[in-house]
């Protein structure tokens, strides 16, 4: 067979699912898994969810005239979520990939089961899923059991604006479909499987990208307003120590620097050494973007799997295995949260050291202060998301709740680690938004000097959006703004268009 499009994280635009769906999918690799489970069902033997039961029950051979219902049992069975929905985009994200692994022609899926979902995805119909229930066990059963409800007419769809939910059956009916009569494996094929886990993953390391690279844009304008020292970036440092990330970060600090006015205005201070949250933003945040490369090389990897069970193979072979359990997942999805989270800890200590003033400073980044606040209130906030991050950051991959009657006795609880890692992500994109906010009030105080290229450029863009404060303002306005300058892409832009691409 022709060899099957790679899903890959770093390749993809912000619309993942949109691109998957966009992918190719040779319909022969459908065919020839499906005719082996179709070939199976004549022979008399035993397979397991094809003709057994499931789990524990998998020594309950189940007859012919009940497969059908085997499988719709199965879904219904098994659609026990419970608690707020998933966001509508990792929905969709979560059933493209499902699409994208039932493509790789190893799980004996119908044809018209595969068609069906591939025509929800094109057309916005996207199920509604609830986001707790899953152990990471058997992959994510109850969230796909919800998403897959819609084929046989059952379960909510998302409307097209994602605030409220519609019933399937209506929206089949609107699109003049029928729903589905599963075909034996069909089911299983369904819910078995990491789309979830691999989903949240996908979402939040896809964002991960741009925002580290914001995050050494921002921490070179606290440096800069500090008055801090270009020597601990000096290319010989990191060489000395060559990690990767380690490396490109003080790249990138070196070209943001560019020609700053700032730093030659203090070559020759007395002061020896930075603080760590300065001195060692390489280190710090190449740490955490290495990790976050190899959360991403295991999760594109997840993206290109097979994760149902069992599995059909080329030469007719129906083998039951453990593809479907989430312990890869589960651990770099943990390590990804410990990753970003260390990001928004060291971000804080610069919101704080701009604070504490003197060299320049006015205490608090104002002139005018006890009539102000100042800047003191925003750190709070900061402070507050580092502590709850240090909470969510304690990994759920260490624990293990057995489940059906023992059978399953080793969970991953990847379920738990997907939903905290986008909890802490959204955390850091909003302390790294206070910094901003901060670092670009603090380095007004510099004015005339001219920082470095790169900070120009952002302190440019920052100002036409977000104005210096001489008092007191309604900072959750301003915190909002600066975090669309994040999230949008537009602070990343504005600086690479200045200096080039940053690593």
């Amino acid at each position: 067979m022709k060899p099957v499009t790679q899903v890959r994280i770093r390749n993809l635009n912000d619309d993942i699912a949109a691109s998957i769906a966009r992918l190719k999918v040779d319909r022969s690799r459908i065919r020839a898994s499906r005719a082996i489970v179709d070939k199976a069902l004549k022979d008399g033997k035993t397979y397991y969810s094809i003709n057994t039961g499931f789990g524990i029950l998998a020594n309950k051979r189940i007859s012919d005239n009940e497969l059908k219902k085997l499988q719709y049992n199965l879904l219904i069975s098994h659609a026990v979520g419970v608690g707020e929905l998933i966001p509508k985009d990792i929905s969709r994200l979560m059933l493209a990939l499902k699409i994208h692994s039932l493509g790789l022609g190893y799980s004996g899926v119908s044809e018209k089961v595969f068609e069906r979902l591939l025509f929800l995805l094109e057309n916005d119909r996207i199920p509604a899923v609830p986001k707790k229930g899953s152990v990471g066990a058997s992959g994510d059963l109850a969230p796909l059991a919800h998403m897959s409800l819609p084929v046989i007419g059952q379960g909510f769809f998302w409307d097209k604006d994602g605030k409220k939910t519609i019933p399937a059956r209506k929206a089949l009916k609107e699109d003049g479909l029928k729903p589905i009569e599963l075909e034996p494996k069909d089911g299983l094929a369904l819910i078995n499987g990491t789309q979830m886990m691999a989903a949240y993953g996908s979402y939040v390391l896809s964002k991960c990208v741009n925002l580290l690279k914001a995050a050494d844009i921002i921490s070179i304008i606290s440096l800069e307003a500090f008055r801090g020292s270009i020597k601990p970036f000096d290319p010989r440092i990191h060489q000395a120590r060559p990690h990767k990330g380690q490396i490109d970060v003080a790249g990138n600090v070196t070209k943001l620097l560019a020609n700053s006015e700032i730093l030659e205005s203090h070559r020759y201070c007395n002061r020896v050494q930075d603080p760590y949250s300065l001195r060692c933003i390489p280190q710090v945040h190449g740490a955490s973007r290495d990790s976050i490369d190899h959360c991403i090389s295991v999760v594109d990897t997840e993206n290109n799997s097979a994760t149902d069970n069992p599995l059909t193979f080329e030469n007719g072979d129906i083998i039951s295995g453990g593809n479907f359990h989430g312990q890869p997942l589960a651990l770099v999805l943990d390590f990804a949260a410990i990753a970003m989270a260390e990001m928004a800890n060291i971000s804080e200590r610069r919101t704080y050291l701009l604070l504490k003033g003197g060299d320049g400073l006015p205490q608090l980044l104002m002139s005018e202060t006890g009539i102000n606040s100042g800047f003191m209130i925003p750190q709070y906030t900061a402070a507050a998301l580092v502590a709850e991050n240090k909470v969510l950051a304690h990994p759920a991959s260490v624990d293990s709740i057995p489940t059906c009657v023992g059978q399953e006795d080793h969970v991953s609880m990847g379920s738990i680690s997907a939903h905290k890692l986008l909890e802490v992500f959204r955390n850091v994109e909003l302390v790294l938004a206070i910094e901003l906010i901060t670092s670009a009030q603090a380095l007004d105080f510099r004015d005339p000097l001219k920082p470095g290229d790169g900070v120009v450029a952002s302190h440019k863009l920052i100002r036409e959006h977000i104005p210096h404060l001489y008092e007191d303002s309604y900072f959750a306005n301003l915190i909002a703004s600066a975090l669309d300058l994040i999230q949008s892409g537009k602070l990343v832009a504005a600086v690479e268009a200045k200096c080039g691409e940053l690593k």
